[in-house]
Order: structure tokens, then C-alpha cells, then sequence
């Protein structure tokens, strides 16, 4: 296979994780016989520093992704970036590229590798067994909803974010989320708020018409949303596909990082509509990870989310699932064999750099390592 894929390293830790990504779909392409051509664009504070201000998402990349087959991305953001007034912030960049690919469906597989336990702030007889997949719906909901603030009389302020859903927005992520359960474990668990907030009463009602109509062979629960962050910790072995809306996933899915024990482990696909009769689907793909602006340069940053990202990217996008399972795969052997990032040690115990984690998947694909 020919591909092309759009690397946007971005800020902080980004760069770096991204170039041994790159490795491991080097080796990839090595090992299998394939030909990847990449282009490199801006996104987040790079692009903001790049156009004196003027946009985190800067035309000439969404450019490339139009040409792309799918998208890498490194992190955005900073604190030189980190003013919440700022008419230009990383963040949206991150909203932007996401909205102009149609990239509704984000994608967070979560899974305990037992040999990691001990990471975890959980017990070890509560990790056991965990493998869940959390769909966020990515393009609606209140991060996307008008936005106002105004002065008051009395000298204060007041401000709003509007939260909005479409029977539409609702029913394909859903879809989505339900023929991802059809290949797992055939259950999910829809999450909302309906005993308070009406968007989560549509989001609830879709969700109960689609599942009866189109998956009845799929088990359906649903469950609020506060109840749901309670039961990750408490029994997230029972869960298999959770699909909820935007602002929820985006906090579910970062308190569910911490069963694998840290997010330096956990990748991200941003998937769009299936093109009938078409062997790509665009894609952008990611760590779940921030910048980490605090630990930029210094090479100790984990890049396996990242390299697990590239897993995704090969299975979602180019439909390539012998080599992604490979790459799952050289990632278990490596941590099976004892290979630690800084984030995965306490105390005074060894660990390997961020090279020296990108050489031993590269190494375990059967790809050069140069030394």
C-alpha cells in the first residue's frame, strides 16, 4: 500500500513523540511492504508563533489534510500559550482541524497491561480484566455552542456556553459506538445526564430508538454521568464500549487513564463518516496525552500512546490490521520485558528515554535501530 500521512508534531512534548512514531511506521512499512510519504504541518502555539499570532491552524495544513489519508498529531499547547482572554488559543486549533474533517467519533481504547499494575492508584483485583473503549462524540455539544459574557449592572459578569445536539450528531456516533461493541464484547453503556439536562433527554431517546431498531443484538445500559465516573473506579472490568457526548467523554476518558496508569499509554483515533467503496478513512490520530511543556526536550516523555496511536491509524484508516496488531504487539513484549518510561517508575528506579522506547518497538517489528 501507498499512503500519505500529515505529521503535526505541535508544542512541547509533541515533537518528540511524533519523530518515533514516524520509526515505528518506518519499520512498519519496512517489515510489510508498504510505502508511506509523509507532510509535515502546523498546529496549536507552533502555528500561533509561525503567524505572529494569528491562527493555530494555519490554511496550508488543512490544505494537506485534504490531500492526506490520515493525520497525526503530537499535543498542543503551553503555557506561553496559556492565557484564557487570548483571542487565539492551541486549543483550537486542535477544534478546528477536527471540525473541518468531520471528525465526530473519538475513539479511546483503555486496557491494564497486568505487568503495570503497580502504576496504577487502584488495586490490582480491581484492574483485572479491564478493557474498555470510551466514544466521545467530538464535533457538538457545549465546546462548540455560542458563547457569550457580558457585564452586569451590580459590576459583575455573566457568562454562557450553549450546549446543543442533533438527532443527526446523536444517531451516527451512536452507530459508530454500536457496530465497535458488534466486534467487542457486544455490550455498551450509553452516558448521559437525563434526569437534569434535555440535551441529554434527546441524547438518551436516540440512543434507546437506534439500538432497538438497527443493533438489538447488542446489550444496551444507560447510565448518568456521574454514576458512570464513580463506577470506572469502582468496576470498570464490567465495561465494555461507553459512548457519551462531548464535555463528558473529555472528562471520562482522562479519569479512565488512570486504570492503565498513566496517560503516556492511552492513543486516540478522531474517525468520520466511512466512505463507501473507498480503502482509506481519513482520521486523525493522537495521544491522549497534553504537551507536558514541563519535560519538553529533555527525551524522557513516553511515547507509546503515541506509537499505539500509529496502531490505530493502520487499523482505522488504512485498514491494515495485521500490522497494527503488530504494533500492539511489539508494545506488550517491550513492557512485558521491563522496559519503563520516567512516568511508569517511582522512587530511584531505572528507565529507558523516549529513544530508547521508540528503538525497542522499532527493534521488536524487526526494523534498524540505528546505534
Amino acid at each position: 500500500m501507498n499512503a500519505k500521512i500529515l505529521l503535526l508534531p505541535g508544542d512541547g512534548i509533541g515533537p518528540e513523540v511524533t519523530a518515533e512514531a514516524v520509526r515505528v511506521l518506518d519499520a512498519v512499512a519496512e517489515r510489510f511492504g508498504h510505502s508511506f510519504e509523509y507532510v509535515e504541518g502546523l498546529i496549536g502555539g507552533a502555528a500561533i508563533d509561525a503567524t505572529s499570532g494569528a491562527t493555530a491552524l494555519p490554511q496550508e495544513t488543512l490544505d494537506h489534510a485534504d490531500t492526506v489519508d490520515a493525520v497525526l498529531l503530537g499535543a498542543v499547547g503551553g503555557p506561553k500559550w496559556d492565557d484564557p482572554n487570548a483571542k487565539v488559543r492551541p486549543e483550537q486549533g486542535l477544534l478546528a482541524i477536527r471540525k473541518a474533517l468531520g471528525l465526530f467519533a473519538n475513539l479511546r481504547p483503555v486496557t491494564v497491561v497486568p505487568e503495570l499494575t503497580g502504576a496504577s492508584p487502584l488495586k490490582a483485583e480491581i484492574l483485572a480484566g479491564v478493557d474498555l473503549l470510551v466514544v466521545r462524540e467530538l464535533t457538538g455539544g457545549i465546546y462548540f455552542g455560542a458563547k457569550t459574557r457580558e457585564k452586569l449592572p451590580n459590576g459583575g459578569e455573566s457568562a454562557s456556553d450553549l450546549c446543543v445536539y442533533t438527532t443527526e450528531e446523536i444517531e451516527r456516533v451512536v452507530r459508530a459506538a454500536a457496530k465497535l461493541a458488534q466486534g467487542r464484547r457486544n455490550k455498551l453503556t450509553s452516558v448521559d445526564k437525563a434526569n437534569v439536562i434535555e440535551t441529554s433527554r434527546l441524547w438518551r431517546s436516540v440512543t434507546t430508538r437506534i439500538m432497538a431498531e438497527e443493533f438489538p443484538d447488542v446489550e444496551v445500559e444507560h447510565i448518568l454521568v456521574d454514576a458512570c465516573a464513580m463506577h470506572l473506579i469502582r468496576r470498570p472490568a464490567d465495561f465494555d464500549v461507553i459512548v457519551t457526548e462531548n464535555m463528558f467523554g473529555d472528562i471520562l476518558t482522562d479519569e479512565a487513564s488512570m486504570l492503565a496508569g498513566s496517560m503516556g499509554l492511552l492513543p486516540s483515533a478522531s474517525l468520520g463518516i466511512e466512505q463507501p467503496g473507498k480503502a482509506t478513512r481519513i482520521g486523525l490520530y493522537e495521544p491522549i496525552h497534553g504537551s507536558a511543556p514541563d519535560i519538553a526536550g529533555q527525551g524522557v516523555a513516553n511515547p507509546l500512546a503515541t506509537i499505539l496511536s500509529v496502531a490505530m491509524l493502520l487499523r482505522h484508516s488504512l485498514n491494515l490490521e495485521e500490522e497494527a496488531a503488530a504494533v500492539e504487539a511489539a508494545v506488550n513484549v517491550v513492557i512485558s520485558g521491563g522496559l519503563r518510561t520516567r512516568d511508569l517508575v517511582s522512587g530511584g528506579a531505572s528507565w529507558s528515554t523516549t529513544r530508547q522506547a521508540g528503538d525497542a518497538v522499532v527493534a521488536e517489528l524487526g526494523g534498524r535501530v540505528a546505534a
